[in-house]
């Protein structure tokens, strides 16, 4: 039994042996250049990592043995599998005895010693392990770590552990070094959303890795009337607001008119209101409802170096992620936080995370909360009517319709270019 489990391992080990292992490093550029924290989420698998300004992530492609990732809390090998050697380490929170044992799949201990190290990051070089699947764990008077180690080394020899770096923890470093590698399971063709928040600044890139790269983070400023900073997503060439505006005044500090009465209907003056002129509750997420007039005032709705996206601007989006019949589920937020069941189709690789705001007709009544998003373009049509762009809980679809200038729909810019 020992013997078939042991070639099994080893099939898989070899299956992943041919499969690429990437390393993706990170920049920034734009109003910061510092990229502060990422968080990686792998749509297909659900697969989250988090690291920090200077960490490089490592997608492990991973075929048959899924559970091999090297990262664990504060111990870490790489490469993993190792082919004649790898660098094991391992943070020690105090000074004190630490022992370093090595077993394989049988149990049976191949590698074990203890030693003195002060509180700080240690790494130690790990060599002779011959071909199979071991279980390395680091122990101290207060703390454990484990996980799981591959050698593709053919012969067996003398196992060695040796000592190659110490790290002192001070007040300035704690326990994290100038930068790390944070290993990710991955498998070819997977596509990976970054997000990355440096200060008031976020911005999403998505990227289906077929190598080593940078992913280079565009920090464009995105702060409305009020102050209020937007998270930004680059799709294609284009730089959109992940979040629907929420801004009371024009970009030139003027206030945008608030109108909750009676006097919205046919209003041909510019305004604004909040879903059900309940702004605590509808604030955030949904967003502010706007007239046509406010969306193409002179004073500037949308944050300085963006604006309201024209017709043309809108259908190159939704050309972008297979044309309007589909694009609607790569657009949408996923689940039914914000959109009513069942949210048909939504998937939101796109990153776009579009929000279900509803909308203020124009002779006033609210209607449609959860289950319509319906944004206004810059482009006019005939009198009184301008293009809307539309997605839905229960459709697919991203299209564009005429709508009576008087609507109260929600805002999503672009950004200059």
């Amino acid at each position: 039994m020992k013997k078939s489990t042991l070639l099994i391992l080893l099939f898989f080990t070899l299956l992943k042996s041919q499969a690429q292992d990437y390393l993706i490093s990170f920049a920034g550029t734009g109003d910061t250049t510092v990229v502060g924290s990422v968080l990686i989420e792998n749509l297909n698998s659900g697969a989250t990592a988090t690291i920090m300004d200077g960490d490089i992530l490592h997608l492990i492609s991973l075929t048959g043995i899924d559970q091999l990732s090297a990262s664990k809390g504060a111990l870490k090998i790489y490469p993993n599998p190792m082919v004649d050697q790898s660098i094991l380490t391992f943070s020690t929170p105090e000074n004190g005895s630490v022992t370093i044992s090595i077993a394989d799949l049988s149990g049976k201990s191949v590698y074990h010693t203890s030693t003195v190290l002060s509180a700080g990051t240690h790494s130690f070089r790990v060599a002779g392990l011959g071909r199979g699947l071991y279980f390395v764990k680091i122990s101290g008077g207060n703390f454990s770590y484990s996980t799981k180690l591959v050698s593709q080394y053919k012969l067996q020899q003398e196992v060695k552990v040796e000592s190659v770096s110490s790290v002192k923890n001070t007040k300035e470093n704690g326990l994290k070094s100038t930068s790390a590698i944070i290993d990710m399971p991955y498998t070819a063709g997977n596509q990976l959303r970054y997000k990355s928040i440096s200060g008031p600044y976020s911005t999403i890139v998505n990227d289906v890795p077929t190598g080593n790269k940078t992913i280079t983070f565009d920090f464009a400023g995105c702060k409305d009337g009020d102050g209020n900073n937007y998270s930004v997503v680059t799709i294609g060439t284009h730089i959109w607001m992940v979040q629907n505006l929420k801004t009371t005044k024009y970009s030139d500090g003027t206030p945008v008119p608030l109108v909750s009465g009676s006097q919205w209907a046919d209003r041909i003056l510019p305004a604004y209101c909040w879903y059900n002129n309940d702004s605590v509750t509808y604030n955030t997420p949904y967003g502010a409802l706007y007239n046509w007039v406010a969306v193409t005032s002179a004073n500037g709705l949308a944050p300085k170096g963006w604006h309201v996206p024209s017709s043309a601007e809108l259908a190159t989006l939704t050309d972008y992620y297979g044309g309007d019949m589909v694009a609607g589920d790569k657009l949408k937020e996923w689940g039914t936080v914000h959109w009513k069941s069942p949210n048909l189709g939504a998937t939101n690789e796109s990153g776009f995370t579009a929000l279900p705001g509803g909308l203020r007709r124009n002779d006033g009544p609210f209607s449609d909360i959860t289950q319509y998003g319906v944004w206004w373009s810059s482009t006019y049509y005939v009198q009184y009517q301008a293009w809307q762009w539309t997605m839905a809980y229960d459709m697919e679809n991203a299209h564009q319709v005429a709508s009576s200038t008087s609507n109260g729909l929600s805002v999503r810019c672009i950004k200059d270019y």
